[in-house]
């Protein structure tokens, strides 16, 4: 599944793939298959990510549009 917020969400914050890589610790290829949908993204990272951009995890995953 695509989660168009995962890089829409990085675009917004002005960060590389890298650098969300780099909050997962994980390396970039790892990311950007889970912001394209190729690897189903784990929910520790989910949740990472939630409190990287101050966001839901709805929000995050497209399940609501509240921030």
């Amino acid at each position: 599944m695509h989660f168009q917020r995962l890089e829409d969400l990085r675009i917004d914050a002005d960060k590389t793939q890298q650098e969300i890589a780099d909050v997962l610790n994980c390396k970039r290829e790892v990311y950007r298959r889970y912001e394209k949908g190729i690897h189903e993204i784990p929910v520790w990272a989910v949740i990472a990510l939630a409190k990287y951009y101050r966001v839901s995890t709805d929000y995050l995953l497209g399940l609501s549009d509240r921030k």
